[in-house]
């Protein structure tokens, strides 16, 4: 069984602002996936309960400007829903996962609504046009992949980075049409 290893969230500036401990269960070139549970009290959260022993399983991408935690209830094992954050790609090492939070963040519930959070903190942020459009475009290609019934765990080998990513040689979102199954994945 792999051990526990600290999961680090930094802010723009490199510095620490929490951590915690997860299990890697599975890796891939450029991905890893980890187990990891909500230790909090309960909270709401816009419209959603995260409780206190909830279980996440969280993608990370040393490739990609977003992660993602697929949340299920402590209670019943059901899906809660995901949050994606959208920060640099994550440094994914054997002893550790880390990545910069840029503020901006998806939350997807399972019936696929969302609610973009934290926009006016991510319009404050002092960052590079290149990085800001760098963001925008994960949070839009991520908005686009779960209007179109993506799911990350259950498409994990496209989710990596396995199937071609989208071209954004005009910096433009764009609308990503994922393979209803897809060879290899995970889930």
């Amino acid at each position: 069984m792999n051990a526990d290893i600290p999961i680090i969230k930094l802010n723009p500036d490199g510095q620490e602002m929490r951590r915690y401990s997860g299990r890697v269960i599975r890796r891939l070139p450029g991905a890893a996936l980890v187990e990891a549970t909500f230790t909090f009290p309960d909270l709401p959260f816009h419209g959603m309960l995260l409780g206190q022993g909830d279980r996440f399983l969280e993608l990370y991408f040393s490739n990609r400007w977003y992660n993602i935690f697929e949340i299920y209830s402590r209670d019943d094992g059901n899906l809660r829903g995901w949050y994606c954050n959208i920060g640099r790609p994550a440094v994914i090492t054997p002893q550790a996962i880390s990545y910069v939070d840029l503020a901006l963040d998806l939350l997807v519930f399972p019936d696929r609504r969302q609610l973009v959070l934290d926009e006016e903190e991510f319009f404050t942020l002092n960052l590079h046009p290149r990085t800001r459009r760098k963001a925008l475009t994960a949070l839009a290609d991520l908005r686009a992949w779960f209007t179109q019934g993506f799911s990350p765990l259950k498409n994990l080998s496209a989710a990596a980075g396995m199937i071609k990513a989208p071209d954004h040689s005009a910096d433009q979102p764009a609308a990503i049409r994922w393979p209803a199954k897809t060879e290899g994945a995970g889930g």
